[in-house]
C-alpha cells in the first residue's frame, strides 16, 4: 500500500511537465470521446494525467511519433499485484500461443500483427521488447498494453471488467464459443435478468469472472486448458491410447509416444497442465467457487460429466486421426512435406490440404471443443447437437471419403 501511494506521488509529480489540463484543451478537439472517458475515470479522480502513461514527450501536432503506447509494464507501477497475477496466467500467453501455431506465419498479416483476425484477440498477451519494437516498425505501435482488452481506454473501468460481456469479444465464435454457452445457461440468464433488474443485485448469478478470476485473481487457468489433453494420462486403457493419439496429432508425441520439441512449445505458451497437482490445483479452485451456491458433491459429479464427455470425444476423434494416417502410411493420401510424423497435424488447422483433413480440422477444433465446453458451461444444446453429434457425423463423413480414396487409389 505504501509503495502504490509512493508511485502515484511520484507519477504525479512527472506529469506536472505537461499538465492534464493541456492535454484534455488539446485533445478535446481531436480526440474528444477520449477526453470524456478520461474524466469518468478513477485516473481522472486521483489526478492520474496523460502523461503518466503517455509521458511528457508529446506536446504538439509535431512530434506525435514521441507518444509511449502504455505496456502491462506501465500499469504495474501502480496495480503491480494485478500485473503480477495477470503475467502468470494463460492471458499473459496469448500472443506466444499465437506465434507457436506452425501455420499461423502463413495467415494475412493483417490478421495477426495487424490484429484483425487471431490477433485481435491474442494480443492480450504479454510481448518481449523485440516484438514491440517490431510490431512498431510496421506502423501500428498499438495492441502491447493487454490491460485495455478488458479495461477498456480510456475510462479503464473495474466494474466495466466485472461484466462478462468484457469477456465476449474473444470468447466466441468458431473454436471457443464460451459466450454463447454461458449466456444461453442458467448462470448467463439470470445475471442477463440480473442486470435488467428482474432479479435484486444479491441474487446469485455467476459471471466468467466469477469461476475464472476468483476473488479478483488476475491468473486465469482452467484445469483442462484450451485443448483438453493432460498429463498424466488416463488409467482408463481405451482413453489412455485416444489422448496418446491425439497428442501425437498434435506433435507433442512422436510414433513412439516420446515427447517431442513442440511439447516445449506447448509447456511454453501454457495451454495445458502437465501434473496432476496443476490440474487438481484448478480444478478444485472451481469446485471451491461452485459451492456457493451448490452442494461439494454436486459441484463434483457436474465436473465430472464433463470429464466424461472429454473421454467420449476422444475416442471419436482418435478413430478419425487413426484412419488419415493409414491413408498416408498406405501411400493413398500424401502425407504433406512439412508433417514431421505419418499423423495429421491438427495444428495447421484450415491449412489441412485436402477435403478429408481439412473435416478432421473442423472435427477438432470446432466440434469437439463445443462438446466438452458445453458440459462445462452448462449448456446442454451445445455439448449435444453442436458438439457429439456433429463428430458422430464427422467421423461417418470421414470414414466415407476415406473408402472412397482407397477405391479410386485401387
Amino acid at each position: 500500500m505504501v509503495r502504490t501511494i509512493i508511485t502515484i506521488s511520484i507519477i504525479m509529480l512527472l506529469a506536472a511537465t505537461v499538465s492534464g489540463e493541456q492535454c484534455a484543451e488539446c485533445h478535446s478537439n481531436v480526440t474528444p470521446n477520449i477526453v470524456q472517458d478520461w474524466k469518468l475515470s478513477k485516473h481522472f479522480e486521483n489526478d492520474i494525467t496523460c502523461s503518466a502513461c503517455h509521458g511528457d514527450k508529446h506536446t504538439s501536432s509535431e512530434d506525435v511519433a514521441n507518444v509511449n503506447i502504455p505496456t502491462p509494464q506501465t500499469c504495474a507501477e501502480c496495480h503491480e499485484t494485478q500485473v503480477e497475477q495477470f503475467s502468470a496466467g494463460k492471458h499473459a500467453f496469448a500472443w506466444a500461443a499465437l506465434k507457436a501455431m506452425p501455420t499461423t506465419h502463413m495467415l494475412p498479416s493483417a490478421l495477426v500483427d495487424g490484429m484483425k483476425g487471431c490477433g485481435g484477440c491474442h494480443k492480450i498477451g504479454l510481448k518481449s521488447e523485440e516484438q514491440i519494437k517490431e510490431l512498431k516498425a510496421q506502423g501500428a505501435g498499438f495492441g502491447v498494453a493487454s490491460c485495455d482488452a478488458c479495461h477498456t481506454r480510456h475510462t479503464f473501468s473495474t466494474e466495466e471488467a466485472r461484466q462478462p460481456q468484457a469477456c465476449q469479444t474473444c470468447h466466441m465464435g468458431f473454436d471457443h464459443p464460451q459466450w454463447e454457452m454461458y449466456s444461453a445457461s442458467k448462470h448467463g440468464v439470470r445475471n442477463s435478468l440480473k442486470q435488467l433488474g428482474i432479479l435484486p443485485a444479491s441474487a446469485a448469478a455467476p459471471t466468467c469472472q466469477t469461476c475464472h478470476m476468483q476473488e479478483g485473481n488476475h491468473e486465469v487457468r482452467t484445469p483442462w486448458g484450451f485443448l483438453a489433453v493432460r498429463l498424466p494420462l488416463p488409467e482408463d486403457e481405451q482413453w489412455k491410447a485416444d489422448q496418446v493419439t491425439i497428442l501425437q496429432a498434435l506433435g507433442v508425441l512422436d510414433p513412439e509416444g516420446n515427447p517431442t520439441g513442440r511439447l516445449d512449445v506447448v509447456k511454453a505458451a501454457d495451454v495445458a497442465r502437465l501434473t496432476q497437482e496443476d490440474f487438481d490445483r484448478e480444478r478444485n479452485k472451481l469446485i471451491k467457487t461452485c459451492n456457493q451456491c451448490h452442494s461439494i458433491n454436486f459441484a463434483k459429479a457436474e465436473m465430472a460429466k464433463g470429464d466424461d464427455m472429454i473421454r467420449e470425444v476422444d475416442h471419436l476423434l482418435a478413430q478419425a486421426i487413426r484412419i488419415i494416417a493409414g491413408l498416408y502410411k498406405d501411400g493413398i493420401l500424401e502425407k504433406p512435406e512439412g508433417y514431421a510424423y505419418p499423423f495429421p497435424d491438427l495444428l495447421t488447422f484450415h491449412d489441412a490440404p485436402t477435403p478429408i483433413e481439412q473435416r478432421l480440422f473442423v472435427m477438432h477444433l470446432e466440434h469437439r471443443m463445443r462438446a466438452f465446453q458445453g458440459i462445462f458451461h452448462a449448456n446442454p444444446d451445445y455439448a449435444l447437437w453442436y458438439g457429439w453429434s456433429e463428430m458422430v457425423r464427422d467421423l461417418a463423413d470421414i470414414k466415407q471419403m476415406a473408402e472412397e480414396l482407397r477405391a479410386k487409389h485401387k
